[in-house]
Parts: C-alpha cells; sequence; structure tokens
C-alpha cells in the first residue's frame, strides 16, 4: 500500500466528521476571539490592579492556545497537507512562533523574544511580555477576519464603498480607544468629539491636532496613535490590492474602471502581490528611517534606550506616512530638536519618499526594474513615475527657493540662522506641503509665502502616495492640457506622451471637487468660527490655510486649531476624510448608475472667454 494510499483511506475516514468538526471550531472561535478581544481592550484601556491585569492576559494566553488547536485540527482535516501549509504560509509561521513562545512562557515564566529586547531599557522583562502577546494576538486577529473576508458572500460591493467604508470603521475604532481612560494622562480619556477629530486626523494622516500629543496622552495613548497612522497610510494601492486579491469580492467591468485609479496599472487582475509588496516595502522604510533617526536623535534627551528607539519608530512612521504628528510639544520646532539638522533632513526624506507614491518607488528602486534598466539603457523610468518624481522636486525646489526669499529679513521665521539652517529650514518647509511637520512657527510666516504654501499644499503629493491633494498627476495633466490650449495643439502632451480625452476630464474634475470643497468648508468656516475672523491676529487667511490642510491631509496650521468650535471642527472632520479617499472616489461611491454611455447630444456653441 503506498502513502498516497493511506492518505486516501483517512481522507474517506475524516470526511463525513470534517464538516462537522470544523464548524464547531468556527462557532468556538468567535467566541474565543470576542472574549480575548475584550480582555485585550479591558486591559490597555482601564487602570487594573496586578491580579485583574494577570487574569486577562491569561485568558488572551488561552486564546493563544485555541488559535493553535484551530489551525492543526484545520491542516490535519485538508485532504491536501503540504499544499494547505504553502496555502497559509504565514498563519503556519505565527502559530510556530507562539506555540514555542508558549512553551518558553510555560518553562520559563518568560517569552524568548522579550529577553532579547529586554537590553533597550524598559524595566523589566515582563513589560516586553505583555507588549509581544499584545502584538501576537493582533497579528492573529488580522490572520482570523481575512479568513472571515474569504467567507463573505460574493456580493459584487462597489469597490468605492468599500475603501470608505474601511476607513470609516478604522477611525470610529480609534475614536473608541482614544476614549479609554488610560490613554490620557488625567485619567479621564478624550470626549467623543475630541477623540473622533484626533482619530480622524491620525487615521487620515493629516495631523492636526487639538492636543498636545507629548503632554496628552500616555504612552498607551501613544502606541494607538501611532497604529491608526501606519493603518491609515496604507496607501490606496494596497487598498484596491486588498478588495480585489484578499477580500475575493466580484468585481465587476464598471468597477474595474475605478480599481484601476487605485492601483495605477494596467488590470487589477495582474496585481495578485502588490499588497504584500506595499507593506514590506513600507515596512522596510520606516524601519530605516528609524535607524538612521535613533543615530541622529541629540544626546541626552531620552531617559533610555527603549524611549529613544520608540520615539524614532513613532516620527519615522508619521513621516512616511505624512502624517505630520510627532512627540514634541513644539514639533520639530522644539527647542529639543529644533537644531539638529541631521533629523530634519531625515524627515525631509521620509515625507518626499512618502509622498512620492509606492508605484514610483517600485518602479525606481524594484530590483527586477533596477536589473532591466542596467541591462537595457535605453528603457526609462514610467510615464507616471516620470510625472510624480519631476514635478514633486519641481515642487520642493520652488517652495524652497520661495521661502529662502521671503522669509529672510524683514523679521521673516529665518532670520537669526545660518545657511545651513536656512536651507534645511526652507527645504524641509517646501516638501512638508504633504504633511504637518514644522520646524518654525507657522503662524509666525508672512502672508506672500502663506498663501505659497497653501497652492502647494492644494497641489499636494503624487498619486498612490500616502499624501492628498489634488495630485502631481492631476496638476501635470490640468498644465499640459492649458499650455497645449494655449499653443494651439488638439492633443495635448506631456513627456512625448499624448493626454486622453478621458485622462483630462478627470483631473479637471478632481480640480473642480476640490476648488468647490475648499470654498465650501471655507465658507462653512466663516460662518462657525466669527471669533476668530474677529481677532487682531487671526483672519480669514488663517481660516483658508486650515480648510485647505484638512481637505489636503497636510496638518499644517497657523495655530487656531484648538480655537475652532465643535461645529468648525466637524467641518474639518467631514474635509479631513473626503480629502484623504478622495473627491473622485466618493463621487464615484455615490454616482448613480448608468447604462450605456454610448451617447451623445447634438454639439453646443457658445463663446469661451
Amino acid at each position: 500500500m503506498t502513502l498516497n494510499d493511506i492518505r486516501e483511506r483517512v481522507n474517506v475516514f475524516l470526511h463525513p466528521r470534517r464538516e462537522r468538526v470544523l464548524g464547531a471550531f468556527r462557532t468556538v472561535n468567535v467566541f474565543v476571539t470576542l472574549i480575548a478581544f475584550g480582555s485585550l481592550i479591558a486591559y490597555y484601556g482601564y487602570p487594573l490592579e496586578s491580579l485583574m491585569a494577570e487574569r486577562l492576559i491569561t485568558a488572551i494566553k488561552t486564546g493563544f492556545g485555541f488559535y493553535i488547536l484551530h489551525f492543526l485540527v484545520r491542516w490535519f482535516f485538508d485532504f491536501h497537507p503540504l499544499r494547505f501549509l504553502r496555502r497559509h504560509a504565514f498563519e503556519a509561521l505565527m502559530m510556530a512562533i507562539l506555540l514555542v513562545e508558549g512553551l518558553s512562557d510555560i518553562l520559563t515564566g518568560e517569552v524568548i523574544l522579550a529577553r532579547l529586547l529586554d537590553p533597550l531599557g524598559i524595566e523589566t522583562v515582563e513589560d516586553w511580555s505583555v507588549w509581544l502577546v499584545q502584538a501576537y494576538f493582533l497579528a492573529v486577529l488580522v490572520i482570523e477576519l481575512s479568513d472571515r473576508a474569504r467567507a463573505l458572500p460574493r456580493f459584487r460591493f462597489h469597490p468605492a464603498t468599500l475603501f470608505i467604508c474601511s476607513f470609516l470603521f478604522l477611525i470610529l475604532s480609534g475614536t473608541g480607544l482614544l476614549m479609554l481612560p488610560e490613554m490620557t494622562v488625567d485619567g479621564l480619556g478624550m470626549p467623543f468629539l475630541d477623540a473622533l477629530f484626533t482619530s480622524t486626523s491620525a487615521t487620515c494622516v493629516t495631523g492636526l491636532m487639538i492636543e498636545d500629543a507629548e503632554l496628552f496622552f500616555t504612552h498607551k495613548g501613544h502606541v494607538v496613535l501611532m497604529v491608526l497612522i501606519k493603518l491609515g497610510g496604507l496607501n490606496i494601492i494596497a487598498f484596491g490590492s486588498l478588495i480585489a486579491v484578499l477580500a475575493r469580492f466580484g468585481v465587476g467591468v464598471r468597477q474595474h474602471e475605478v480599481i484601476e485609479d487605485f492601483v495605477n496599472r494596467g488590470s487589477i487582475l495582474g496585481s495578485r502581490g502588490m499588497l504584500g509588496r506595499v507593506i514590506l516595502w513600507s515596512i522596510g522604510i520606516e524601519v530605516v528611517g528609524a535607524l538612521v533617526l535613533f543615530i541622529f536623535w541629540p544626546g541626552g534627551m531620552f531617559d533610555s534606550a527603549g524611549d529613544r528607539l520608540f520615539n524614532s519608530f513613532f516620527l519615522s512612521i508619521s513621516a512616511f506616512n505624512n502624517a505630520g504628528i510627532s512627540l514634541f510639544s513644539g514639533g520639530l520646532a522644539d527647542a529639543r530638536v529644533g537644531s539638529a539638522w541631521l533629523v530634519h533632513w531625515t524627515v525631509t526624506l521620509l515625507v518626499f519618499f512618502g509622498a512620492l507614491g509606492m508605484v514610483a518607488v517600485f518602479d525606481l528602486f524594484g530590483r527586477d526594474n533596477l536589473r532591466e534598466r542596467m541591462r537595457k539603457p535605453w528603457k526609462q523610468i514610467g510615464f507616471a513615475t516620470k510625472i510624480a518624481l519631476y514635478y514633486s522636486l519641481g515642487l520642493v525646489a520652488f517652495g524652497a527657493v520661495a521661502y529662502l526669499l521671503l522669509e529672510s529679513g524683514n523679521g521673516g521665521t529665518l532670520d537669526g540662522m545660518g545657511w545651513t539652517g536656512r536651507i534645511t529650514t526652507a527645504v524641509f518647509q517646501s516638501a512638508t506641503r504633504t504633511s504637518g511637520f514644522n520646524t518654525v512657527d507657522i503662524g509666525g510666516i508672512g502672508t506672500p509665502m502663506l498663501f505659497l504654501l497653501i497652492v502647494l499644499m492644494f497641489i499636494g503629493a503624487s498619486s498612490s502616495s500616502t499624501g492628498g491633494g489634488i495630485k502631481t498627476s492631476t496638476f501635470a495633466v490640468v498644465v499640459a492640457h492649458v499650455m497645449g490650449t494655449i499653443r494651439g495643439r488638439q492633443h495635448p502632451q506631456l513627456f512625448r506622451r499624448s493626454i486622453g480625452a478621458a485622462m483630462r476630464g478627470r483631473a479637471w474634475g478632481i480640480l473642480m471637487f476640490f476648488i468647490v470643497g475648499n470654498l465650501l468648508g471655507t465658507f462653512a468656516l466663516t460662518v462657525t468660527e466669527p471669533h476668530i475672523l474677529a481677532a487682531s491676529n487671526r483672519g480669514f487667511l488663517q481660516l483658508l490655510f486650515e480648510q485647505v490642510s484638512a481637505l489636503g491631509t497636510v496638518g499644517l496650521s497657523t495655530g487656531i486649531t484648538v480655537e475652532i468650535s465643535h461645529m468648525g471642527r466637524a467641518i474639518l472632520i467631514a474635509s479631513m476624510i473626503v480629502g484623504r479617499v478622495g473627491t473622485l472616489t466618493v463621487a464615484f461611491a455615490f454616482s448613480r448608475s448608468v447604462v450605456s454611455r454610448n451617447y451623445k447630444y447634438p454639439e453646443g456653441h457658445t463663446m469661451i472667454g
């Protein structure tokens, strides 16, 4: 009898019992997950006595045991065990780690990785153990949710609707967490509207804050902010790939056009593996940025190596995702880092590459693309990459030169700095048109430069990036169309490529959405914030700056965010959400279906201009 014959007999024996056993485990799994998740929230969000905290951690560890058993049962009942392990390689690795760590915890009272992390300056190994238990649970929870997504009925949801709902779910989850007592130093948690504003700002990687992140939140609150920034910053490519590949919802022909915009590829059906690449590359860039920051921090800033490392990762994640949130009361203009030029340059590069977009990053630095260009020197970077790279560099250069000219002398923000500081600050503030970081007091910037910053924020980052605005691609297409019209060209061109009518229409549509959105938002703020208009050092320009910053998910502020009323904050919340998911995405999500587009009305004629 061969091995295949033995396996066939086992399959015949198991088949009648398979669905019954697996169904029972799936039912129990729901309750175990809810109990473990509730225990984690209770442990993380409320002050507890040591005995209760230990019991909650024990409940989570018990859940780990169930997950390992569930995985082994699924593997045992699968008709092709080796194929099952290949299909669930990450989950198998995670369960193996949990098994090893569980045995280590039972035999020694410590988890292995905690002992390796102990030298970083945390007071006790138990602190690391607790953090690792929570991290392991979150990883397992992501695996479980992805499995549930595969099991969902194959309804044909609109991709734009799913994209918006994913952000709304994340925002509301963050709001609930920030309202927990252990998130704030005073032990009271944040009020609902303040928590909603802060969660929206972090999730939409905007950076507008109504509280001092360093002084108001506890270490747990800082972790929640960092997680919200990271999850919100998983850019449009990642969510498009997630919808089409992981969740496996049906994709119709009409939705296919929308998803093409998300992934910026010829076909979403060929983007398998894109989500994994986005996550790995973004984490890799953030890790490198954190290590560089760890080296460049001025000496004596932190009490321990652990604090130094955490602040490095927080700032790296916030910078690459263009969130603009830092753990310094005065931002990067704080006296502790105000002259740390190497830190400023590191943040500038992280912000720039985050705003460049993952499609451009893959094209420029992907191993296969680099090898092909080395073998074939005549091969050029892609059309979309040219737009993202050249226009981003051009906008940074234009903004930096303008900042140097307008803010030097006459009491400008560059006065008193040497040339190193002036150049660094000018480039930094120009590059951070897509993020909310500042190395000077934005409220002290003169009116001409403040107006130019509004224009730069309005244009924003590149497509498929973590930044907002109308995007450099939209700006490039509009400029090409305008220049083509002036020169009398029937077919506008950009980088020796013709710009089609459909692309021109989308670009002008996005431009008009942002113009109208900013006009409506600013008008609403003038109604709800008369006290700001009446203030001697405030005015209409500050309200316009705040609105453009919110809709462009930038996060720069002249200092009026804390003065805005509850109604005004609600307006900014709506602007941040719309700016993050994209006005065109919102229009697609709520537009009515049409049966056919193959018709046209008789041409009309009127004088233009």
